[in-house]
């Protein structure tokens, strides 16, 4: 039974919390978007006003990724605010979350033992959206027991489930087609006509303008665009058969998207949208070297790299990774980078994103000019055969790179296309040319207790890959090689903090491979392997190369932390598919 309102008044919180138990009543993605699509269409059409801060409750957000503000509250800090809320011990609270493996039921079930002089009333979107904001605001000395006065508020009036995993793909299906269905234009339709306008949504629903007022603009941050693996030279060619296509060094380091407003204001960007600003000072010192008189706004794709001066070389991304992330001084920097720059997105007021590669490429070079040793444009050469890219391929190995973009340059295939795994670019690497392809990236959902030299760390993980159509994580492999000392005590006081009672309901796993400790997915890891194999235990894949089995990593090793990755940029279980693929291939071809 769902929760009304009145037109004009405040969305109950309340309303928003039913809709979160119907989607997690089920595991089916059509289904979450049939209750999603309906409560949106319900706040649009009574108070609209209210609609942004429903998104960014479902968002479990409180802001644009890119102003970085986080609530902070982990697990602990919840456990000592049921406690104190309702007058029980911490331990009998983190008893029954073992027991039940979800706070919100914990909190619900929990009586006062404290008697209250008034009923609090009942919470309203806005009241929660304005809590969590002031949460995410608190920081600096007894930030942690300020939250826990935050939160005890919250919980005085809140019943039902505190938190949903909800993915933001999900989100934007269901955002989407609620504006689809209020439109006039929509409701005039046929039945029959619907279902085949539907393809064409752009063409019946209101938001006909969206792309002229959301249109790309310096200071917000778009996710890049993204290449597909290839395994072959020969794969390459087929699949750019009969357009004009460049190859481009592919460096080893940060992706970044450097912006200048028009008010000279510079901001730079992960490929994970965080302002990295104040970790690169140096670069934003350079651009009054590069930028030339005419280029007054722009957004630039780039790839930022660790760089030797003496040697003038490039130096692999693990130097680049021991810069802090945050408030770097110009005069504490050891790790020199040199900006290579590869696209741009946005000049002078006009947004590049429709133009071709070909085009994009040449106002890049009128923009910009090169300074030796701090900015250069990538190496790129205009190939046409097999030989040309393998001498190329070859040279780029002898640069330090990890192998080759081919991207196509020229019609509609070449426009930029941000958030895409688009096979209009693909990357060619040398582990693609040599077993298992390329490196993967995974979450890290659990862990094995340590024994012997690592009994006060953990020993081992649990990895999982991601699987965007069931929104869940599936294990793929327990990793224990590549780690030193120092890293696994270093991993240990991270993880620590994000230790869970019970696995999410999110994840899917078999008791064979069930850790000490579950984790929430918070930390993407680079792992190598020597190869893959089909696996009764684990779940990666499962169903897409095996009926009832999933794939697992043979001999995998830790890499590397990826500080750029969220949990949902993780290697896909269509990705774990292909490098399957891919390894079957060279096995074939090496007999």
């Amino acid at each position: 039974m769902s929760v009304d309102w009145k037109d004009n008044e405040p969305v109950p919180y309340a309303a928003l919390c039913k809709t979160f138990e119907k989607i997690e009543s089920t595991t089916k993605r059509l289904d979450i978007q049939k209750h999603l699509t309906s409560f949106f269409g319900r706040v649009i059409e009574k108070n609209p006003e209210d609609f942004l801060n429903v998104l960014y409750l479902c968002l479990n957000r409180v802001c644009p990724e890119y102003e970085g503000h986080e609530l902070g509250v982990g697990e602990s800090l919840l456990i000592k605010s049921i406690a104190e809320t309702t007058g029980r011990k911490p331990a009998k609270v983190k008893e029954e979350l073992s027991k039940w493996g979800d706070l919100g039921k914990v909190a619900k079930d929990s009586k006062t033992t404290q008697p209250t002089l008034f009923v609090p009333k009942p919470l309203t979107v806005q009241v929660v959206f304005n809590k969590m904001k002031i949460i995410a605001g608190i920081s600096g000395h007894e930030s942690q027991e300020r939250k826990v006065r935050e939160i005890k508020f919250l919980l005085t009036a809140c019943r039902g489930k505190l938190r949903i995993g909800l993915a933001e793909q999900t989100i934007l299906i269901s955002l989407a087609q609620s504006i689809v269905m209020k439109d006039p234009a929509y409701q005039e339709l046929s039945q029959a006509k619907r279902t085949e306008e539907l393809t064409e949504a752009s063409d019946i629903y209101g938001v006909k303008g969206l792309e002229e007022r959301c249109k790309l603009t310096p200071g917000i941050p778009i996710k890049p665009m993204l290449a597909h693996p290839t395994k072959s030279i020969t794969e390459v060619l087929d699949r750019v058969e009969g357009h004009k296509f460049t190859c481009e060094f592919k460096y080893d380091g940060e992706r970044e998207q450097v912006h200048m407003l028009e008010d000279g204001t510079l901001k730079i960007y992960s490929r994970n949208l965080e302002d990295s600003s104040t970790k690169f000072p140096d670069i934003i010192k350079l651009m009054s070297q590069i930028v030339k008189p005419d280029t007054k706004s722009f957004v630039l794709d780039c790839e930022v790299v660790a760089w030797d001066l003496e040697k003038e070389c490039l130096l692999p991304f693990q130097i680049l990774s021991t810069r802090k992330r945050k408030d770097v001084k110009e005069k504490d920097i050891k790790v020199t980078v040199c900006l290579f720059a590869f696209d741009l997105l946005y000049l002078n007021g006009e947004s590049f994103l429709k133009k071709p590669l070909e085009e994009r490429r040449q106002h890049l070079f009128n923009a910009f000019q090169e300074v030796d040793n701090k900015f250069s444009f990538v190496r790129h050469m205009n190939a046409t055969n097999t030989e040309e890219i393998q001498t190329f391929l070859d040279e780029s190995f002898k640069y330090n790179c990890e192998g080759l973009m081919i991207k196509v340059l020229d019609g509609q295939e070449s426009t930029y296309e941000p958030s895409k795994r688009s096979r209009n670019w693909l990357k060619l690497k040398k582990d693609y040319l040599s077993g298992v392809g390329d490196s993967l990236d995974l979450v890290v959902i659990g862990a094995y207790l340590g024994r012997g030299k690592r009994t006060n760390v953990y020993g081992a993980f649990l990895l999982a890959c991601y699987n965007p159509e069931e929104e869940k994580y599936q294990t793929i492999c327990r990793i224990g090689t590549g780690f030193s000392d120092v890293s696994l005590g270093n991993h240990f006081k991270f993880l620590k903090e994000h230790e869970i009672s019970a696995p999410r309901n999110y994840y899917d796993y078999d008791k064979g491979a069930n850790p000490d400790v579950w984790f929430e997915p918070v930390q993407v890891w680079e792992v190598k392997a020597a190869d893959l194999s089909i696996s009764p235990i684990y779940k990666a894949a499962v169903g897409m190369v095996d009926h009832n089995k999933g794939v697992s990593l043979r001999f995998p090793r830790f890499i590397q932390v990826r500080e750029d990755k969220k949990a949902e940029d993780a290697t896909t279980c269509e990705q774990v598919k292909y490098q399957i693929y891919c390894f079957d291939c060279y096995l074939r071809l090496s007999r």
